[in-house]
């Protein structure tokens, strides 16, 4: 290292934090956030540069369900109504704003700037707002794409506002569209999820018009992702060579005191960390990013934000942007944003929980049970049959969730295990337990919490617990999949969720179809359907501790699926039948999914092999380094004080301990180095296998044994920053 850990120690310690809120930015007066909301969207039903009918054109072409193409002449209309917005407010560029199977997003930017007879002026014609043309075979394609064959497709997403991007000096016009090849095959996350919206929209009109609710015209699914993180000093991740390369550290013992207590979470916010927060919350707000919460997360150093509901398009478009706001934000406070979802060993990971709901075009929420739920067919009926597609398809949404980084956090004692099941809560449980058993199911009547305290206010508890080691569970009006990832773009698993519900939906379509046609009322047709739909599917259904050894025994015995590794889960996107209802739906063309399986495989393996190869060197590096020089510190002082006839007692005995540990670490070392090199020799699938069963514990009995070495040497000669300064110097 060039610089001594207690220099960059200091350094971390004596930072301040930013202020943003000077009185001379703002006149003297601290902004309102009515004031600024969304000032860097484009909202084109505001301009007075587009006419009324082309305005109600674009209205109707947001629609999941609409084919309205807009006209050449229009789109110019609105492209100079854009530019002239974006360049008053300093944009001199404008990008294809897309998201491709990278897990992040790309853009490519073009001045406004064209001549008009020699003349310089700002441009941007209805041709360039509406359709661009990356290259295809750049980007992951799992091999769909040779190199000579470059040409692909971006395509404005007009459901999702345009926006511009601040840099440090000026902004640039941010275009969101869709990414696809010279055939029209999906190469992103947005494509296949707007497929999945339209499906899940007309399969939800049909059963609500069926059943009597004629006024429907559209449903939309809604969500809202919770993005957990961690901040480390800057200081300290420039100088691990693992969070630089692969954004967790690879070794590292932990600490004496970490979240045991529970006194992070929820805690004071650190002033630095809160100084970071409000500058990004002033940030996404005039991005129109509806941030509501912020707050300390259970492992330290770890912090949560979570936003307003929104359309599940406009939703994952957003958490794909304040991902990287978060990272920008960050760097200005001399911080480094982590988004891996198990950065440091021993403590909590971090996820991203998607809620998740569905609502009418006439403003209901399918999922909101209203003051008598057992009397709420239609809410009895959506869940049941919300159960019954997760039933059906927990494999894929198994896979939907899977990752390298995810792998470390699943199962753990912060996030819901492999196993996919469904939480419902007491009160649900019991009202589907009574319809099955035909059985009448009393509510149990309002329960105020007597607290024993006049000074507080009443509290009305509600109808059922939550369970937090549930993969997908019901809180109240919504569903959460709190099994997705932290650094994952969340359109993926939401494409795979609404294409398993808009696949139960058209199953419980033709059901009750054939029950009305039986002669059947419609009351009677629900009831029927909620019986049929919990009896076959209630196996999902688990309300105890997920994180418990028998939990793994019960759900073998009710055959729910338990993929375990990445690995084995990217395999599903290979298996006709558990992935044929995402081709039926029409959400994935069967080439889509070979090229998400493959693209996948090698993602996982390429991110692997730069784990195995950094900790390999770090262990080289500074590992064995700082062991041998400690040896030689504790020879020379044996040594020392044997020509002095003294007893070394002591100190022999802390250099045979050293010594063993060294010997451990080399050993180890060799050990996955050789199942590395052995692995390389593979095809992708085999090599992700081998990398998931072997390679991989090999790479974590080596860190353990480096952590043991770690604690015995002092920390005067260990270079690396320890988990001490990283979790807790803020």
């Amino acid at each position: 290292m060039s610089r001594s850990k207690n220099m960059i120690k200091l350094e971390a310690i004596n930072r301040r934090p930013r202020k943003i809120f000077s009185e001379e930015k703002f006149n003297g007066k601290i902004p309102v956030i009515t004031d600024y909301y969304a000032e860097n969207t484009f909202d084109f039903r505001k301009s007075d540069m587009i006419s009324d009918e082309v305005k109600e054109e674009l209205i109707e072409a947001t629609k999941a369900t609409s084919k309205t193409r807009i006209p050449n002449e229009h789109a110019d209309q609105v492209a100079k109504a854009v530019v002239a917005w974006a360049s008053k407010r300093g944009a001199t560029h404008f990008c294809h704003w897309f998201q491709p199977l990278t897990g992040t997003t790309a853009e490519k930017h073009d001045s406004f700037l064209s001549f008009s007879k020699d003349e310089p002026i700002l441009k941007l014609s209805g041709s360039q707002l509406m359709q661009g043309e990356p290259d295809a075979s750049s980007f992951p394609n799992g091999g769909s794409r040779s190199t000579f064959e470059a040409r692909g497709y971006t395509s404005w997403d007009l459901t999702s506002p345009l926006f511009l991007r601040e840099g440090e000096n000026g902004k640039t016009l941010c275009i969101p569209t869709a990414f696809v090849s010279y055939n029209g095959d999906a190469l992103d996350v947005k494509t296949p999820l707007l497929r999945s919206i339209t499906a899940l929209s007309n399969a939800a009109t049909k059963f609500l018009q069926l059943i009597g609710d004629k006024d429907v015209k559209s449903v939309v699914s809604n969500c809202g992702c919770e993005q957990e993180y961690f901040l480390v000093d800057k200081a300290f991740y420039y100088a691990r060579p693992d969070l630089v390369m692969s954004n967790r550290t690879l070794l590292g013992s932990l600490t004496t005191k970490n979240q045991q207590l529970s006194d992070h979470y929820f805690g004071t916010i650190p002033e630095r960390v809160l100084a970071f927060m409000q500058e990004l919350d002033y940030k996404l707000h005039r991005l129109g990013i509806p941030s509501k919460t912020r707050h300390n997360e259970v492992a330290p150093g770890q912090f949560e934000i979570a936003p307003i509901f929104e359309e599940a398009n406009v939703a994952v478009d957003h958490n794909q942007l304040l991902m990287a706001v978060i990272k920008k934000v960050a760097q200005k406070h001399d911080f480094v944003a982590i988004l891996h979802e198990k950065p440091f060993a021993g403590v909590n990971g971090s996820g991203k929980h998607l809620n998740w709901s569905m609502a009418t075009d006439t403003g209901d929420n399918l999922l909101e049970p209203g003051n008598e739920p057992h009397k709420n067919h239609r809410f009895l009926a959506m869940v049941s049959i919300v159960v019954d597609a997760v039933f059906k398809h927990s494999k894929a949404l198994r896979m939907a969730i899977a990752g390298h980084g995810n792998d470390h956090r699943l199962g753990a004692n912060e996030a819901p295990p492999s196993i996919i099941s469904v939480f419902l809560g007491d009160t649900l449980t019991k009202i589907y337990d009574a319809l099955e058993s035909g059985s009448e199911f009393k509510p149990i009547d309002d329960q105020w919490l007597d607290m024993g305290a006049g000074q507080l206010a009443d509290l009305l508890r509600d109808n059922t617990d939550r369970n937090r080691t549930s993969p997908f569970a019901f809180t109240g009006n919504k569903f959460e999949f709190r099994a997705v990832g932290s650094s994952q773009n969340a359109g993926f698993p939401l494409s795979i969720l609404n294409a398993a519900m808009t696949d139960a939906l058209i199953s419980a379509t033709a059901e009750l179809e054939k029950s009305l046609n039986s002669g059947k009322g419609i009351e009677d047709a629900l009831l029927d359907l909620i019986r049929t739909n919990y009896k076959r599917s209630k196996n999902v259904v688990f309300g105890g501790d997920g994180y418990s050894s028998e939990w793994l025994e019960e759900a073998a015995q009710r055959g729910l699926p338990n993929l375990r590794t990445t690995a084995e889960a990217l395999t599903v996107l290979k298996d006709e039948k558990a992935t044929a209802f995402l081709t039926e739906t029409k959400t994935y063309r069967p080439v889509e999914l070979l090229t998400r399986y493959n693209v996948a495989v090698e993602g996982y393996n390429m991110s692997r092999e730069i784990e195995f190869s950094t900790l390999s060197r770090m262990v080289r590096q500074y590992v064995l380094p700082s062991a041998v020089h400690y040896k030689k510190g504790l020879l020379e002082v044996i040594k020392t004080q044997s020509e002095l006839e003294m007893e070394c007692v002591v100190e022999k005995d802390i250099l045979t301990k050293v010594d063993t540990l060294l010997n451990n670490v080399y050993k180890a070392l060799n050990n996955m180095e050789a199942s590395y090199n052995d692995s390389l020799q593979k095809d992708e699938e085999e090599k992700s296998l081998l990398f998931a069963t072997k390679v991989l514990p090999l790479s974590e009995e080596l860190s353990n044994k480096s952590n043991q070495l770690e604690e015995f040497i002092p920390d005067e000669l260990w270079d690396l920053p320890t988990f001490l300064e990283m979790l807790f110097v803020r």
